[in-house]
């Protein structure tokens, strides 16, 4: 256990790092290459990767996909700002038909779960509530800070540096990353800085 903890401690310090200490970025800022998803509710404004169903009826939780490769150890980074509603980010998962995709989610919504791992379209639910006690405590109005490893079977969400979660999942070691978009009422979530770095 100590010495995972030292191994996250090192993956934290090196996720602040820069793009030419191993992480590539997965959105360049300007367009959506390399995504697909609903071309209704998916843009790109002002560097930011916008999703919205504002006008836009949706009857089940809808994905923008990132396409060009599938991911099992990793540290991932992303700043998100959610303006109401739910979303979150998709790791190790799988990609259905109309942009469903089922698998492992980062959790985010509005004043709840927050730093939360999800089981989404499974049986498992929530795997680990990673808000109460803890990404309550620092998760603000604004941009927010979200960082997802994977490591084996070992997997850590950490939100604005605070450790919100830990796991120990088998089930599926490598998927695509995607973006969430939620059912119920119009919803908005902004998406920056989203950059990748493989573990070997």
């Amino acid at each position: 256990m100590r010495f995972l903890t030292l191994f996250f401690a090192l993956l934290s310090f090196t996720g602040a790092l820069s793009a030419q200490d191993g992480f590539t970025p997965l959105f360049d800022g300007k367009t959506l290459d390399g995504w697909e998803g609903d071309s209704r509710l998916w843009r790109v404004e002002n560097g930011e990767l916008v999703g919205s169903t504002d006008g836009v009826k949706i009857t089940k939780n809808t994905f923008l996909i990132y396409r060009k490769a599938e991911f099992g150890d990793f540290v991932l980074r992303a700043e998100v700002k959610l303006r109401n509603g739910n979303s979150g980010i998709q790791f190790r998962s799988v990609a259905q038909e109309e942009y469903v995709v089922h698998g492992l989610q980062a959790d985010m919504a509005h004043n709840n779960w927050w730093g939360s791992i999800y089981d989404e379209k499974g049986k498992r639910g929530v795997m680990v509530n990673g808000w109460k006690g803890k990404a309550e405590k620092v998760v603000h109005a604004g941009w927010n800070d979200v960082s997802i490893y994977c490591q084996g079977t070992k997997i850590r969400v950490v939100v604005n540096g605070m450790v919100t979660s830990e796991l120990e999942d088998d089930v599926r070691m490598t998927g695509v990353i995607a973006l969430q978009l939620h059912t119920g009422p119009e919803m908005e979530a902004r998406f920056r800085n989203i950059r990748i770095k493989t573990l070997e």
